[in-house]
C-alpha cells in the first residue's frame, strides 16, 4: 500500500520519521511522500529523515515557531488560517500514485491534537482517496490537560477521518523508562506493527509473491465503514542454519529430517497460536475483539513457514471470535528471520479506555471550570478589600 504520510506536532512527525527509516531498512516502499507540519520550529529542525522542503512551519504570525503550548483550540485555529502552506507541500505529492493519506498526531498535546483534524476534514474535501487517521493517546499519568485534550481531540478526528488507528500510550509505557527512552521504543512498535499490514503485497525485484496476497484494496476494504481501529502483533524468531535450510523452534524441526507430514501439521499449529496471540496479547488499543465489523489478518516471514492451511484456520478462529463475516487473511513473504502475525481490528466498539478517558477528561473540564471561577473570586475579594481606600487611576 502506497501512502502519503503526513505527521502533524511534535508525535506525528517523529513516527512518519521513523517510517522513512523502516521504509528505508526494510525496503518495503510504503511511504511515497512524507511531510511534516508543526507550530514549533524546534521541532521539525530535530527530524532525521524527512526532507527540509517537506517541513511546513504554521502558526508564525501567531506564536513565532514556539509552538502552542498544549492548547489544542488554539492548533485548531493555527491549523485553519495555514491549511494552504499545508496544501502547497502536498500539492507536490503525485496522488495519482497513492493509495491513501495517513494523518498521524500525538492527541494529547496542542498543534497535533488540534490540527489533524483540520487537515483530515480539508483532504476529504478535495481527495476522493481515503484519508485515515493514526492518533496516539496519551498515559494517564500525563497529567488531566493532556486527558482532556485527547478525549476532545478523538471525538472530532474520528468524526473526519475515513478511519482512526489508535496507539494507547499507556499499554506501552514501562517501569523505570526515561520519558524519551519510553517514546522512541514507543514508536518502533507503531512502526513495526502498521509497517507489516501496509507493506503486504509489495514486491520489489527478486521478492517472491504470497500464495494469499494481501493488496491496497484488501486493507482499504477493512478500514472501509470508518470508525477506531487497533492492531494486534505477535511474533516468533527463526534461524538460518549452517546448511542454508530454514530451521527453528517454529516448526520444531531439530535438524533431523522429521517428516513432511508432521512438520505441516505442526507450522499449522504454531501459525494458529500465534494468531491467537496476536489477536489476544496486547493490542495498539486495548478492547474486546467480539463485536469488531472487519478484520484483515496478514502472515508475514520466510515463505517456507507460511502454511495456507494455518492462515485459513487461523482466519476462520477470528471469525469466531470476532463475530464477523468480514475477516480477511494472506501472507507476505519477507527475508527477515521471524514469522510474524498481524492482525488489524476494524469497527472496534467495546474500548473501556475510550470510555476512561472520557470520563476523566469530563472529570478534568469541570475541576478546570471550578478552579478558574475560585480564582476570579478570590482575585475580586483581594480587589474589594482595598477598593474603599484607594482609587484606582482610571
Amino acid at each position: 500500500m502506497k501512502l502519503a504520510m503526513i505527521g502533524f506536532g511534535q508525535a506525528g512527525g517523529k513516527i512518519v520519521d521513523r517510517f522513512l527509516d523502516y521504509d528505508d531498512r526494510t525496503n518495503s516502499g510504503i511511504v511515497r511522500a512524507a511531510i511534516a507540519v508543526n507550530s514549533a520550529k524546534a521541532d521539525l529542525i530535530g527530524l532525521d529523515n524527512i526532507p527540509q522542503e517537506n517541513r511546513v512551519l504554521i502558526g508564525q504570525a501567531r506564536v513565532k515557531g514556539h509552538g502552542v503550548g498544549a492548547d489544542n483550540e488554539l492548533g485548531a485555529e493555527i491549523a485553519e488560517e495555514d491549511i494552504d502552506e499545508v496544501q502547497n507541500a502536498i500539492d507536490a505529492i503525485p496522488t495519482h500514485e497513492v493509495d491513501a493519506f495517513l494523518i498521524v498526531a500525538g492527541m494529547g498535546g496542542g498543534t497535533g491534537s488540534g490540527g489533524a483534524p483540520v487537515l483530515a476534514k480539508h483532504l476529504k474535501r478535495i481527495y476522493t482517496i481515503p484519508v485515515y487517521g493514526l492518533g496516539v493517546l496519551p498515559g494517564t499519568d500525563e497529567g488531566g490537560i493532556y486527558t482532556l485534550n485527547a478525549a476532545r481531540s478523538f471525538q472530532t478526528f474520528v468524526r473526519e477521518v475515513d478511519n482512526l488507528m489508535v496507539f494507547d500510550n499507556d499499554s506501552w509505557r514501562q517501569t523505570g523508562e526515561s520519558v524519551e527512552g519510553g517514546y522512541d521504543q514507543i514508536n518502533e512498535e507503531i512502526v513495526r506493527r502498521f509497517g507489516i499490514l501496509f507493506g503486504a503485497g509489495e514486491v520489489g525485484d527478486g521478492q517472491e509473491v504470497a500464495e494469499s496476497v494481501v493488496d491496497s484494496s484488501e486493507i482499504i476494504n477493512t478500514l472501509s465503514g470508518g470508525g477506531v481501529s487497533t492492531v494486534g502483533f505477535a511474533s516468533e524468531e527463526v534461524e538460518l542454519n549452517t546448511g542454508g535450510g530454514l530451521l527453528s523452534r517454529f516448526t520444531g524441526d531439530g535438524g533431523g529430517g522429521s517428516d513432511d507430514d508432521l512438520d505441516a501439521a505442526n507450522t499449522t499449529n504454531r501459525i494458529t497460536s500465534l494468531v491467537r496471540k496476536a489477536a489476544l496479547g496486547r493490542l495498539t488499543l486495548p478492547c474486546e475483539i467480539e463485536g469488531t465489523e472487519r478484520a484483515l489478518l496478514v502472515l508475514s516471514g520466510p515463505s517456507e513457514y507460511l502454511n495456507r492451511k494455518g492462515i485459513e484456520r487461523g482466519r476462520k478462529w477470528l471469525e469466531e471470535e470476532t463475530g464477523s463475516m468480514e475477516v480477511r487473511g494472506g501472507d507476505f513473504p519477507r527475508g527477515e528471520p521471524e514469522v510474524a502475525a498481524a492482525i488489524l481490528l476494524s469497527g472496534v466498539t467495546n474500548v473501556p479506555r475510550i470510555k476512561r478517558l472520557q470520563q476523566v477528561a469530563i472529570e478534568a473540564q469541570d475541576n478546570i471550570d471550578d478552579i478558574q471561577a475560585e480564582s476570579e473570586e478570590n482575585l475580586e475579594e483581594l480587589v474589594e478589600d482595598d477598593e474603599d481606600e484607594l482609587e484606582p487611576l482610571f
